[in-house]
């Protein structure tokens, strides 16, 4: 069985440099990677493009990397929580690929099967489907959409093991599984790292095939991005 433990967060990020492609998981402020999130921080990389369903907010997930201005492009569906993003969008100080969130993530799980695109009818008519080949199935229109390329991907998982196999939880699951192996390299950091064979296989979401580099991670704040209750009576 092949042994994809690595010792730390510095381990894990090795090779990462400006200029380069990151996918990163998490839905809202739910599966982030947060300790891959830190150590870019701490690197200080560059120029980088981001591919992420949200940017998390000002001072927390990716949100931290903006605050530091060390993204130059993020690719993104849902960016309405992040005060920091609209300043930098609106300023024209970073490039913004908004994208519908269907096919945002499928772009990621085309990486994933290594399909190169494939043709979807979200954002037909609109900015959406600018510059991208159109096609007729059947009466509707469809706009063809290409496999996202990227370096490195970040993964949060709940439960993983030492050949990589992961289990995630709630809606962490949302973009978390389709990033993975849909990069070169893909990085994954777990609440609980376990060893081989201490998994149900039939519990496993995603197999150790798609998965590089795995590590134990910390201090995860489980942050809620809207704290809503009802009133006492």
């Amino acid at each position: 069985m092949i042994n994809k433990k690595v010792n730390n967060v510095q381990d894990a990020l090795k090779g990462v440099k400006n200029g380069m492609t990151f996918m990163l998981g998490g839905f809202g402020l739910c599966g982030i990677p947060e300790n891959a999130i830190a150590e870019l921080v701490k690197l200080d990389v560059r120029d980088v493009t981001c591919i992420s369903n949200n940017a998390g907010v000002d001072d927390f997930g990716l949100g931290l990397l903006l605050q530091n201005k060390q993204i130059k492009k993020m690719i993104s569906s849902y960016v309405g929580e992040n005060d920091e993003f609209e300043r930098q969008m609106l300023s024209g100080e970073l490039e913004v690929e908004l994208t519908p969130q269907g096919t945002l993530a499928e772009k990621c799980r085309a990486a994933q099967a290594g399909f190169p695109a494939f043709y979807t009818p979200a954002g037909f008519g609109t900015e959406v489907a600018e510059g991208k080949e159109t096609r007729d199935f059947d009466g509707k229109m469809y706009v063809l959409e290409p496999a996202f390329k990227a370096d490195f991907a970040f993964i949060k998982a709940w439960k993983g093991d030492a050949a990589g196999n992961l289990i995630f939880k709630g809606t962490s699951r949302n973009f978390n599984p389709n990033m993975c192996g849909a990069a070169t390299i893909t990085v994954v950091e777990v609440e609980e790292l376990v060893a081989v064979g201490e998994l149900d296989p039939n519990n496993i979401h995603i197999p150790g095939i798609f998965v590089q580099r795995i590590f134990q991670g910390k201090d995860y704040e489980k942050r809620i991005e809207q704290r809503t209750v009802r009133k006492r009576n």
